[in-house]
């Protein structure tokens, strides 16, 4: 079952301030009383360590506050022999987590941009998608996350970025339906202005999925 989403966002806003986080101790503190919340034993031997691993893994898990993906994208190249046309980079791996229930959200990005006289490397597109999937999201906003940042960073003459994704919120919990997929997608400048534009993305994106 797929659903189908798209979005037409305003570029970044500015988000409010964030709280202070809170100390190690307090962190495993709060694992600690999830344990127990859960109805397992947290003093027996198997989940002694858990709350200080928990905390490690969520600091790598959401390592994507503490980067800046306008930093990432601020070493462009403008010697490109006069390519003008779609650069796509295609089948980005990424995981996530959704924002409403932080269960993993799993999935691939495929990020084209039309360059306007610069252009990035290419890993760092993919360390942009990477940045915004190590915060909390949902996946309409994270699509419209890498694609505003893009096009504010390196003003091409437009972006287009599609997102498929399985969320485990769905898989899991809930309505319990392993195998769904979400896709969202946004464009920007010529490719939302230029339907033929659209399509030439798509067909791209799948072509070599089809093989």
């Amino acid at each position: 079952m797929d659903a189908i989403i798209k979005s037409f966002p305003p570029l970044q806003q500015d988000a409010p301030p964030r709280p202070e986080r809170p100390s190690q101790a307090e962190v495993e503190a709060a694992v600690h009383t999830l344990l127990r919340w859960t109805g397992d034993n947290p003093d027996r031997e198997g989940l002694l360590d858990t709350p200080k691993r928990v905390a490690k893994a969520y600091r790598e898990m959401f390592g994507g506050y503490d980067q800046d993906p306008v930093e990432e994208l601020g070493r462009t190249f403008e010697e490109v022999a006069g390519y003008d046309d779609l650069v796509l980079i295609k089948d980005i791996p990424f995981h996530s987590h959704c924002e409403h229930h932080m269960v993993p959200i799993i999935g691939r990005a495929h990020v084209g941009y039309l360059p306007d006289g610069r252009v990035v490397g290419l890993s760092k597109i993919a360390r942009v998608v990477d940045i915004f999937a190590h915060r909390l999201q949902t996946q309409e906003a994270m699509t419209a996350q890498v694609a505003g940042t893009i096009q504010d960073v390196l003003q091409p003459r437009g972006v287009a970025v599609m997102i498929e994704a399985e969320h485990m919120c769905m898989a899991m919990r809930g309505i319990r339906k392993p195998g769904s997929t979400t896709l969202t997608s946004t464009f920007t400048g010529a490719f939302r202005d230029t339907p033929e534009e659209q399509v030439r993305f798509m067909m791209m994106v799948r072509e070599g999925n089809r093989r």
